[in-house]
């Protein structure tokens, strides 16, 4: 009886310490992501019915490429823009995830058109 009691203590002391040693080590994680500063789009909710344009601005204000994607993940369409305004009269009501790359750094927001 103390045999198999002592080989289950030593079983769960093993099974329970190979999760720490096999975890990820802080080093190892990858460093956070940079964001684009100053990054705004408005108005957000959008009207369809009253509003065809978003604004998208940042500080740095220079070119930007703007993906848009469905809620499942599937990319709608890409755009350069070369300004702050945004025509979105082609889009239908609904949730947008946009993928706003400026400086090879990018960003995603949600957009939602009503």
């Amino acid at each position: 009886m103390k045999n198999t009691y002592f080989a289950f203590l030593l079983f769960a002391f093993m099974l329970f310490s190979v999760p720490s040693v096999m975890g990820q080590n802080s080093k190892n994680q990858n460093p956070p992501e940079e964001s684009i500063s100053g990054l705004a789009i408005y108005p957000n909710p959008v009207n369809s019915s009253s509003q065809s344009f978003i604004t998208i601005q940042s500080k740095l204000n220079s070119d930007k490429t703007v993906e848009f994607y469905d809620v499942l993940g599937k990319r709608i369409f890409s755009t350069e823009l070369k300004g702050k305004e945004l025509n979105i009269s082609n889009l239908n009501k609904g949730v947008y995830i946009l993928k706003i790359t400026e400086n090879k750094v990018s960003e995603a927001r949600k957009l939602v058109i009503k």
